[in-house]
């Protein structure tokens, strides 16, 4: 096939012809591909447009979630020292009462299977 190139290399007169028929046929199909491409145009530049609010919403919606994290992190490390305090009180309590009310148990002999304890 010939390309373009190839075209206007070959002689003077198939360029001049070339070059006329499209100044002759241009004014025909310029409206034609204006009436094709102007709506195609548009119809890109809307989609853009609610693709563009819609990145916007949802940033927005992530940022808020994130916000709230951020929130709720900073309530948990300002009472964690107070929430750990009293956690530690608890288990120290639990730990004294249990320790007064278990049995003592004889610590067993090295070697001795459990269950033959003397």
């Amino acid at each position: 096939m010939a390309g373009i190139d190839d075209l206007f290399k070959g002689n003077i007169v198939t360029g001049l012809a070339v070059g006329v028929g499209v100044a002759i046929l241009a004014p025909v199909i310029m409206p034609v591909l204006a009436s094709v491409g102007r709506p195609l145009a548009k119809s890109i530049i809307k989609s853009g447009m609610v693709l563009y609010e819609k990145g916007r919403e949802t940033a927005a919606e992530l940022g808020e979630v994130l916000e709230d994290l951020v929130a709720e992190a900073k309530v948990e490390l300002e009472t964690a020292p107070a929430a750990a305090g009293a956690a530690a009180a608890t288990v120290m309590a639990a730990s004294a009462e249990a320790a007064e009310s278990a049995p003592s148990v004889a610590p067993m002999e090295a070697g001795t299977p459990p269950g033959n304890a003397a």
